[in-house]
């Protein structure tokens, strides 16, 4: 069995055993290879002592970048840079908090949220005013229905009121007409009793 020491996460290969280094107590007696990816002497000293093959792989010296970034400042702007933004951000959301909207004096993107969210206040607002406009159209046109809605009963009762004195001078005058006969029928019917 080939035994893998490392603490990697991930690229396992098959037929391949991985074990944690860290975690390394005694010899495996089924292995017939051994690979230690780091530097753990008392491993490779273990497994070369009971006559396993034992190759070692070296991991990559870390990058100094860090400190040369340290050495040159850069690292200190760009945190003071990220700084800046993070207390931008956090006038911007204490603001929103309160309820107003507070122009960041810098942070490119606290300023960029601080346009978006103007941009979608102003529409916020005009959208108000049109549901504002169109709550006072709404209310017009339901009194204007309301008013319809009289002078239609009032027509019909007066027209109702007339059908009724066409008829008692009709019956009066022994007049026949059908009992669903329009006004207009009604009142050709008076027309020609009065020439008579």
């Amino acid at each position: 069995m080939e035994l893998v020491y490392t603490n990697q996460l991930d690229g396992f290969e098959p037929g391949k055993r991985y074990r944690v280094p860290g975690l390394f107590r005694s010899v495996e007696r089924d292995a017939t290879a051994v690979t230690v990816v780091g530097d753990y002497p008392e491993i490779v000293t273990a497994y070369e002592d009971a006559g396993v093959d034992v190759e070692v792989v070296e991991l990559p010296a870390p990058v100094a970048f860090a400190t040369q970034a340290i050495a040159s400042g850069e690292l200190s702007k760009l945190l003071a840079d990220l700084q800046g933004e993070s207390d931008a951000m956090v006038l911007l959301v204490d603001g929103l908090e309160a309820g107003e909207i507070h122009r960041p004096e810098a942070g490119a993107l606290a300023l960029r949220l601080f346009e978006v969210l103007g941009t979608i206040n102003a529409l916020a607002g005009e959208l108000t005013a049109e549901r504002d406009g169109l709550v006072l159209t709404v209310d017009a046109l339901r009194e204007e229905i309301e008013a319809l809605k009289k002078v239609s009963i009032t027509s019909q009762a007066d027209e109702a009121g007339e059908i009724a004195a066409l008829k008692a001078m009709l019956d009066e005058a022994r007049v026949q007409y059908r009992a669903n006969a329009s006004k207009e029928s009604l009142e050709k019917l008076v027309a020609e009793l009065a020439k008579t």
